[in-house]
């Protein structure tokens, strides 16, 4: 996963084109916008180009969700079906990582995302998401959770089923190899 290292002129084209299409093809989720400004806006931030690669790498299809009219920001979110399958079986942070005694995961959430430089997706943006389709029917997304509840060793996650969004808690060392997380990136 490349999110520090610079990508080449080939690569991010095909990254470009890729986010175009997937931009064109689903059209719903941002309505009123216009891909050349999405477009210029990315080749202006090449760091921001290196996250969106990791996310699609990653499995994470991202695509663009809404645009700040005050700041003309873009922000994108992983719009993959189910969880990206990249960023599975992990536990929720680094505390809880060094917490588990055995059968550790390779990596936690927070220290994914800080490496690919995104965020996870939270309650909030995990619900917007859910009314551009049906995400996460098979699997479950960790989300960016409150630390009222990290504090007392929880954390939160999601998913979709029988056409409800459901938000779930879970000790934040465990793992599953069919929850992931979402994440989501400001351009």
């Amino acid at each position: 996963m490349k999110s520090k290292d610079q990508l080449t002129p080939e690569e991010q084209q095909t990254l470009i084109r890729t986010l175009k299409a997937r931009f064109e093809k689903n059209m719903a989720r941002h309505p009123d916008m216009s891909w050349k400004k999405v477009e210029h806006k990315l080749l202006l931030k090449e760091n921001k180009l290196n996250a969106l690669h990791a996310m699609e790498e990653t499995g994470g299809e991202p695509d663009v969700i809404a645009v700040d009219g005050a700041t003309d920001e873009y922000t994108f979110f992983d719009c993959s079906k189910e969880s990206p399958q990249g960023r599975r079986s992990l536990c929720y942070d680094r505390q809880a990582l060094e917490a588990r005694k055995k059968f550790k995961p390779r990596n936690s959430v927070m220290d994914l995302a800080a490496a690919m430089g995104i965020e996870p997706l939270e309650e909030g943006d995990y619900r917007k998401l859910q009314q551009y389709g049906d995400f996460d029917t098979k699997t479950s997304s960790w989300l960016s959770t409150p630390s009222s509840i990290r504090e007392r060793g929880g954390a939160i996650f999601g998913d979709f089923r029988y056409g409800e969004v459901f938000i779930y808690h879970n000790g934040a060392d465990s793992y599953y190899a069919a929850r992931g997380f979402r994440g989501k990136l400001k351009v």
